[in-house]
Parts: C-alpha cells; structure tokens; sequence
C-alpha cells in the first residue's frame, strides 16, 4: 500500500509544514487502521520486541552530530525541547506548553515537572539551559550556526526556561525539535568521548548495549513523559538490510520494520510484506564546493544544473519515486518558491553554450563523489554531464570521511535530510558555516532575507512570501544543485501494527507488535 503519495499546499497560515494528502496517521496491517496501539492491543496479544532496519548514528552526540539522517536514531534516545507531529508542526515535548514576549524577541518553554533524565538525574531548566548552551558554545558543535539568534538563556526556576534572542525569531520551537533541542544529561556531557558511544537522555528508549556497525540494543524509558505510547519492551536498531537480504530478513524475523531503497520495493511486496511510501522532506543534491576549479565560475554550476535531466533520474535511476526540483524544498512546503520551479531546464546545447562562456569551449573534466558504489543515481548523472562535455568520472568517498568537515571533495552526490526549520535548513545549506555549505561563502543579502522571515510568526500570512524569497535569494547564488524529492520505503512484518506516515522525523509511539 502507498500511503503520502502527494502533498498538498500550506494554506496563507503559513504553516511551516509539508502537509500529506489523505490521512496523516495509517496502519496498513490486516485491513485494520489505527493510530491508538493501546485500542487495540491488548496486552495478551503484543509481543516484547520490535526490530528496526534504520542506519546506526555516527554518533550518539546531537551536539557533534554532522549527519543529518542520525536525527531519527537519536530521537529513540533523547527527546527534544518540542517535537513535530506527523505532518512537521511543532508540538510539545520536554516542555509542555511556551510563550513569547510580546516584542517577540525572547520565548519561554515551559517544561513538565518531574522530568528525570535515564541515568536518574533531574531534568530540569537548569538541565535544558546546560543543554542548550553546550549546543550553542562546544568547539566541536554542529548546532551551533542554528542558535546564532539566542543571545542567551536563562532558568526562571524549576520548570522555566527562556531564550532571550538577538533578534525576533518565531522558528525557535520548529529549530528545538531537532537535534538542536534535544537535551544530554549535563552529567553525561562532562565526557564527549563516552557520550558518542553511551547516551544519556530522556527518550522513549534507553541505550543498553551497542556494537558501532552492527547493532543497537534499547529497552523501554518508563521515566519518559508519554511512556503510556511506547508499547514494545525492547527495541533494536540494525543497519538497513542489504538488497539481496531484505525479503530473507523480514520472513525470518530479523527485521520487523526495514527502510528500503526505491529498487527494493518491488521485490518486497512481491513477497507479500506491505509497504510504506511516505513523501518525505528530504532532496537529493549535488554538493559544490565554489572555491575549487572550475566550480569557481558560476556558469560552470548553471552548464552542470542545465545538462542534468531530472525527470530522466526519476524515472530510470529512482524507479518514478519523486519529483524533479531546483531548490532544497518540496511543492507544498511553505518555504517552496514556485519561481524556482523548472529554474535550469535539460538543454544539452545551453550547457555546452554555459560552458564555452566560461571558459571551456571544449569542455571540462570533474571528478563526482559517491556516497556509495552502486548509487545509480551517480551513474545516470554521469552519462548526463558526459553528453554535455562536462567530462565525468566517479569516485567513492573514502569509508569514516566527513565531507561536511574535510571538504577533501569538491563535488558530491548527496542527500540534504531536510530540518525541522526552514530557516534552520538555509543555514545549513547556504550558511557561511552551514554544513553542506562547502565553499564557506554566503549571498550578503541572504542573512536579512532570512531575519526578515524569522521576523514573522508561522500564522502570519506575510510569513510565506518572506521564507520564500530568502529561498531565491539562496538558490539563485549559491551552487548547490538540486535534483529531487525522496520518497521514504518502510518495509514491515504483518505482525506490526500502529505505524504512522510521518514527513520528517520518524517517531514509534503506539507501535505494537502481535505474539
């Protein structure tokens, strides 16, 4: 069954969202739907363990955490300031409700009472403060660029917590529930180094066992705030499983839930074992790093988006899953700019054209980085850029290599695993110290471009145009090319039941599992 097949606009609220079409909340198991495990399991009939394909984080740590994709992982661990619910809004989390001075420029989280962290320690606002302030003053932070508008935080007693801003800033409960807004236990953080490897958080799940590259073992939070949802004793989280061993894997129990490629989908449910497509927040995109020949001339980068056919990478390379774009947000997606749309249309001839402007008559050899082998992605763009004299050869990247951090390669393949904030995500990307900003530069109107933004509550019907038009201005001076949206694949047992599609960060409460 495909569940969130397409997306629908945000309305002139200017909601911060990518909204699902049809019902944001399915199980697909048995013909029955529920998004209340509790309704319909009983406790006689579930089962203790749930199993789970996903990629292990490169680190336990949300505050050095360079990889997107970790967020999901992570959040089995730690819960964050807020959440997001299924269709990307910001909804309580650690802290139950929050509120902003009238002139906008500080906000107030106000947190559960009670709160404990898994080692027993007590979660409160001074614990958040800790928190928060590491995330924004750690050498090694990768949140930090996200905290830039909190000038400083304060604890207004036990459960009180505010943000006082350099500026006004209505994303901050989208940028808090993230990996920016989830909280480590101030004693664990005294050792990074054990923290990689043992987190200490107030999730749904605590860490008992882990093996990096092959296996995590959790067990049940009963201290986390909305235990009653968490309806699995045990959890276990397994690198996704390889193609040839997907269906083996799901028949024999080892996975109860596992994340697919699009070339797996039909194999599976061939098998019989339903699948979920979920039309997720992330992109595909090519990283370019501006300062390194010839991505230096801006019509190199236009001669490199022009020779690209995305609707031919749709199609042959992702298997239909997607839609083609030329900017790092999704139709439907409030800070989607419809005048990017179709931006660098395929024309062999005009990139050949960008190219003899630029300086390269006869074309230009570069070097395409891969995340893996056997994308055949990279290997369809490469016949691409190849027809327009944009002479490429692959390269793997070497295993343990953050690019993010060494930017050893000017030119990569990659995925953009969008964040909770659309601002948020233009810093990341376009940033001067964004992480996949790896030319280190930014557009000098784009910081007022995003001020502005911040500047609007997400209800205000201004908000839209003015995340919209700090997208332009990113996109149209930057050069990271964009290529198209990701579809999510959940691949599960029959036996599971609850799953919810979600757009961004992918949660498990009410998930039970049958004897």
């Amino acid at each position: 069954m495909r569940v969130g097949e397409a997306v629908r606009a945000a309305g002139v609220a200017g909601l911060a969202v990518l909204l699902l079409a049809g019902c944001a909340s399915r199980a697909s198991v048995g013909g029955a739907a529920s998004s209340d495990g509790t309704a319909v399991a009983a406790a006689g009939q579930r089962g203790d363990t749930l199993t789970w394909g996903w990629s292990l984080p490169s680190t336990w740590d949300p505050v050095t955490s360079a990889v997107g994709n970790d967020v999901h992982a992570l959040t089995l661990v730690y819960e964050a300031v807020t959440e997001v619910d299924e269709k990307g809004e910001a909804k309580p989390g650690l802290a139950e409700s929050w509120t902003y001075a009238k002139d906008g420029r500080s906000v107030t989280f106000h947190l559960r009472p009670g709160l404990t962290f898994s080692d027993g320690t007590k979660l409160d606002a001074a614990a958040v403060k800790a928190g928060l302030e590491r995330g924004k003053t750690a050498k090694d932070s990768t949140i930090a660029p996200q905290l830039v508008t909190v000038e400083r935080i304060t604890a207004d007693g036990a459960t009180d917590v505010t943000l006082h801003l350099t500026q006004v800033d209505y994303q901050i409960p989208l940028l808090l529930s993230g990996k920016t807004g989830q909280i480590v236990s101030p004693a664990a953080a005294k050792d990074p180094a054990e923290l990689a490897v043992q987190p200490v958080g107030a999730g749904p799940f605590i860490l008992k066992t882990y093996v990096p590259g092959s296996q995590a073992t959790l067990v049940r939070n009963p201290a986390f705030w909305n235990a009653d949802e968490i309806l699995v004793t045990n959890f276990v989280l397994k690198p996704t499983p390889d193609p040839s061993v997907a269906v083996a894997g799901l028949n024999s129990g080892q996975f109860d839930v596992a994340d697919l490629t699009a070339s797996q989908v039909g194999g599976v449910e061939a098998a019989g074992f339903p699948v979920e497509a979920t039309d997720v927040l992330p992109v595909r995109v090519l990283d370019v790093n501006n300062t390194v020949k010839p991505f230096d001339h801006p019509k190199v980068v236009q001669a490199i988006s022009t020779a690209i056919d995305r609707q031919a990478l749709v199609k042959a390379a992702n298997f239909g899953y997607g839609q083609p774009v030329w900017q790092p947000f999704p139709k439907g997606y409030v800070a989607h700019n419809p005048e990017l749309d179709n931006l660098h249309p395929h024309d062999v001839a005009a990139a050949k054209r960008l190219l003899a402007e630029a300086g390269y008559p006869d074309g230009v050899d570069v070097q395409l980085a891969l995340g893996r082998a056997d994308d055949p992605v990279g290997e369809l763009i490469q016949q691409q850029l190849n027809a327009a004299g944009i002479r490429t050869t692959l390269t793997v990247q070497t295993p343990g290599v953050n690019n993010y951090i060494t930017r050893r390669y000017p030119f990569v393949l990659d995925q953009f695993n969008a964040r909770q904030s659309p601002v948020q995500a233009l810093q990341v990307l376009f940033g001067a110290q964004g992480l996949m900003n790896l030319g280190k530069s930014t557009p000098e109107a784009l910081p007022g471009a995003v001020a502005r933004a911040s500047g609007h509550p997400l209800t205000d019907p201004a908000y839209p145009a003015a995340i919209q038009q700090a997208t332009k201005i990113a996109v149209t001076n930057m050069p990271n090319v964009f290529l198209f949206t990701v579809t999510r694949f959940a691949a599960h047992s029959p036996k599971v039941h609850g799953l919810r599609n979600w757009v961004d960060i992918q949660r498990f409460e009410g998930v039970w599992v049958e004897k």
